[in-house]
């Protein structure tokens, strides 16, 4: 599924940003290239900014970063970016957030919510289990499951994959705002 009509792009140079963290506590791992920073965790990346409570991150022997970032018991952690269109912006809400490097994916797992703001008004809104935004390619796709085996402390304790309706609440773009 898109998000909206036309073509949006998120911020296609935060690819090549450095991570920039912030955190309560850091425990480096240099051999196996993996850093765990818990506490009020802050990560900017470029444009994209993401909060949590835990940030695993690792790094491949090709330099490409990964990182899950997870909220404290009770909470959800959140993700936002900017996009390349003027005053356009996305952000979303998870019990999980994954950042793939190297496919340049972002994946909301668990509860998971994602809205499109123009300007400060918002956009449009989606939510189900599982939302996969791939920057490359500005699309999304969004899932009212979780695929087996993520359920175990996602509030699915079961694993099953059983989940939710897929949502989603899409505004037409005005004939200004389409790039063709």
């Amino acid at each position: 599924m898109l998000l909206g009509q036309g073509a949006v792009h998120a911020e296609k140079a935060d690819r090549d940003k450095p991570l920039k963290i912030e955190a309560d506590k850091l425990d480096y791992d240099d051999l196996k290239q993996q850093s765990v920073f818990t506490g009020r965790v802050s990560l900017v990346k470029g444009s994209i900014e993401m909060r949590g409570d835990r940030l695993d991150v690792r790094q491949d022997p090709d330099g490409f970063q990964y990182a899950v970032l997870t909220p404290s018991v009770g909470s959800r952690s959140s993700y936002r970016q900017k996009r390349d269109i003027q005053n356009e912006s996305i952000e979303g809400i998870a019990q999980r957030i994954e950042y793939d490097g190297k496919e340049d994916k972002i994946y909301l797992i668990g509860n998971a919510e994602l809205k499109r703001y123009r300007g400060l008004v918002v956009s449009d809104e989606l939510s189900g289990q599982r939302i996969v935004y791939e920057n490359l390619t500005d699309k999304f796709t969004v899932d009212g499951k979780l695929p087996a085996g993520l359920g175990v402390g996602l509030g699915n304790a079961s694993g099953t994959g059983a989940g939710s309706r897929v949502k989603a609440i899409l505004s037409p773009a005005k004939p200004s705002e389409v790039k063709q």
